[in-house]
């Protein structure tokens, strides 16, 4: 626990008394690859910190599995809206490989923060961080073409696209199978020569 505080941004300016006060309160939970750390149509009433693995969230939509995020080592897995508004999740999110992850309940987040009020600026950070990297992710689809995603891949999440399966990512990307093996083959080609 104490590897994933010190590389995680939104805990790392917390006093001693603050981390002395939070770090009970969190559990470890190993999950094994096809877990379920947050299921579509159940409430998501806890944060769940990412120290080893990673995970993929994603909705059926016709049928199909859509992928419209993954979360790696020391990212913050959660569902935002039914953590805020105590609604049910609208997601699933599923591991993808072995996984070590940190869990608080909101419960034991709030007495903490009662506690030691600067717990408070460190959840605030977390918040906002998760809610940069889904506008991020708006502008990349609202913007880019599929080529231009990849692309942005390439330059800003080169991890993503070492570790997310081919299906997986042409689903994240929003586009067919064929259509990113087409655009992978036409981005190696220049390396080749």
């Amino acid at each position: 626990m104490e590897r994933i505080i010190k590389n995680s941004n939104q805990f790392s300016d917390l006093s001693k008394n603050s981390l002395e006060i939070l770090l009970p309160f969190f559990s470890r939970i190993d999950y094994k690859k096809g877990d379920e750390l947050i299921r579509f149509g159940k409430p998501c009433q806890s944060l769940l910190l990412i120290d080893k693995g990673y995970c993929r969230a994603y909705n059926i939509q016709d049928g199909e599995e859509i992928n419209f995020d993954f979360y790696f080592e020391y990212e913050t897995v959660t569902n935002k809206n039914s953590y805020l508004f105590n609604k049910t999740s609208d997601f699933t999110v599923v591991a993808c490989e072995p996984m070590i992850v940190y869990k608080i309940n909101k419960t034991d987040l709030l007495y903490a923060i009662e506690q030691c009020p600067e717990i408070e600026i460190a959840g605030k950070k977390n918040l906002q961080a998760i809610a940069a990297k889904q506008e991020k992710q708006l502008q990349l689809f609202r913007i880019l073409t599929a080529k231009g995603r990849y692309e942005f891949l390439e330059k800003n999440d080169p991890d993503l696209l070492q570790r997310v399966p081919i299906s997986q990512l042409a689903s994240y990307l929003g586009v067919k199978r064929e259509t990113l093996s087409r655009i992978r083959n036409k981005r190696m080609k220049p390396a080749i020569m």
